[in-house]
């Protein structure tokens, strides 16, 4: 088959964990085995995921029509394939066609996740091919206070769930006057239903580098640390890699770019506590703590690492930054709705047909994100509640599926968008059951520091078994609304604080779940229907 005439074809298999759980590493192995024996002239390159994730591992080849997809591909599909004029971008049933033109991926707002799944994420030629450093050179040539206004004016806001002016918290560390500051990345991404942070550091991680230089030479800042989780090692690895391909570029390190900024950083693995993902127990953990909440103030900006102003972002926000000052605070701000400005990367997971990655603007609704893009449940069955913004974030009904994704929309009807994970549930869910775990996931995950979260999230867990069983059922679900309220306003950080909201969103949307079921039901409790009602969904 060989035809010493036939140009090399370049062959695109992704390196992301998701793709790689599924065979990629092995379908990788099988093309240059083939291309060893000379069957074929090809170079596969091992990019990021496009995040489509049904469709993993996804195949690309470059053609002069532009890059053709195939997928899902298994390593036994490989020889097929091939044979089948593959590297030409030839008809096979597991042809998609050129993937820049499928709708699904077609009709998103790419902004932060631009290059991720096109380039090689370790590749410093690739980067600057597909415009990277182009935010870091613009930033270099202005003061830190235009930085910092730019920012500012583009309307970023943290990815990581609380939504606060990005601008606003690398001001108030600008003007602090300490001599030693630092950059830290909360990449603790621990939320369910959430994996764009992982996709960003294993499929571009320089634009994570890049992001987290121009926050230290826009707060005077001199050393930056990476706060991963330890369930990503991949993500650790990839890091690691690409922070030494930075500094061998001149990208870290002393005179970045030839500039006066000194600026180097750090990989710090977690040991997979959830509750290190707030910002001060990840600050903690990093000076080498148990990871349990600071009180505030003061706050990290003024007292953060070692007791030094302290820029914590996101990955999410850090890597947006890079876009920001290449393009300019107006183009960014043109995307989204009312205060949220700009993408959001949505997570599409749980019972869905096809879960994945979407960015997008903020104002697409939470219908169009389920059923259009992740087009309903895997399992065929009826929608019946979503939830969104991780663990801690309420569970909503159909009926208010056409809520706008935007922070302050979400936050007047009772929920919040978090991180962008949004986890499908289909009709089968037992909601009085979903209420429960996130009080048993509080008290497993809790640092132990105040006691409305210590201990009311192991009475939540009791109380709400008492309602499910029919004993004193209107006594305990006022002691519920109480514990929440309690909970709620006396908690020392988000853990305690937040974890009352899945708990209300089950009650007051799907208030039949938790009729009593099972022995010992007493003469107060309401007897249950028989059928669940579906109108509340």
């Amino acid at each position: 088959m060989n035809d010493t005439a036939h140009p090399v074809a370049t062959v695109y298999v992704p390196r992301d964990s998701a793709a790689r759980s599924v065979g990629a590493d092995e379908i990788a192995d099988a093309l240059q085995q083939a291309s060893a024996r000379g069957d074929f002239a090809l170079d596969v390159v091992r990019n990021g995921s496009r995040g489509m994730l049904w469709l993993e591992p996804l195949v690309e080849v470059v053609t002069p029509h532009g890059r053709v997809g195939y997928g899902p591909v298994t390593p036994s599909d490989v020889d097929d394939l091939l044979a089948a004029g593959m590297l030409d971008g030839a008809d096979h049933p597991l042809r998609l066609g050129v993937v820049d033109e499928l709708p699904w991926l077609a009709r998103q707002n790419r902004v932060t996740f631009a290059r991720v799944g096109v380039t090689d994420p370790l590749s410093a030629d690739d980067y600057l091919a597909h415009g990277g450093l182009a935010g870091l050179h613009a930033a270099l040539k202005r003061p830190p206070a235009d930085v910092v206004a730019e920012v500012t004016a583009s309307g970023l806001r943290g990815r990581g769930g609380a939504g606060f002016p990005a601008g606003i918290k690398w001001k108030t560390v600008l003007d602090c006057a300490d001599e030693l500051k630092f950059v830290c990345c909360n990449a603790d991404e621990g939320d369910s239903g959430t994996f764009a942070d992982r996709m960003v550091m294993e499929g571009d991680p320089f634009m994570l580098i890049e992001g987290m230089t121009i926050a230290a030479h826009a707060v005077g800042a001199s050393e930056g640390y990476l706060y991963v989780r330890s369930e990503y090692p991949d993500a650790v690895a990839t890091l690691r890699a690409a922070i030494g391909v930075a500094r061998e570029h001149g990208w870290l390190g002393k005179g970045i770019l030839g500039s006066t900024l000194d600026f180097d950083l750090h990989v710090r693995v977690g040991a997979g506590a959830y509750i290190c993902g707030e910002e001060t127990s990840m600050l903690e953990s990093l000076e080498g703590k148990r990871g349990t909440v600071r009180a505030k103030p003061p706050i990290p900006a003024i007292e953060g690492l070692f007791g030094r102003p302290t820029v914590v972002n996101n990955v999410l926000t850090l890597a947006t930054v890079p876009v920001v000052l290449a393009s300019g605070a107006q183009a960014y701000q043109e995307l989204g709705v009312d205060r949220s400005r700009g993408t959001q990367v949505f997570q599409l997971g749980g019972n869905i047909a096809r879960g994945g990655i979407v960015e997008t603007a903020f104002g697409v609704t939470l219908r169009e994100l389920v059923e259009d893009y992740g087009g309903g449940t895997f399992s065929g069955r009826p929608v019946r509640t979503v939830q969104v913004g991780g663990p801690l974030g309420a569970y909503l009904p159909t009926s208010m599926f056409d809520l706008p994704m935007d922070y302050e929309a979400f936050a007047a009807a009772g929920a919040m968008v978090g991180h962008g994970g949004v986890v499908v549930f289909d009709d089968t869910v037992d909601m009085a059951a979903q209420a429960r775990f996130a009080m048993e996931f509080c008290a497993e995950e809790s640092c132990g520091k105040c006691t409305p979260c210590r201990v009311g999230s192991v009475r939540g867990v009791e109380v709400i078994d008492k309602i499910v069983a029919g004993r004193h059922r209107d006594e305990n679900l006022a002691l519920l609304e109480d514990l929440c309220d309690l909970m709620t306003d006396g908690s020392l950080c988000a853990m305690g604080g937040l974890t009352p909201m899945p708990v209300r969103s089950a009650l007051t949307h799907f208030p039949d779940d938790f009729l009593a079921r099972g022995p010992g039901r007493d003469t107060d409790s309401r007897q249950p229907s028989g059928a669940r009602t579906e109108g509340t969904a």
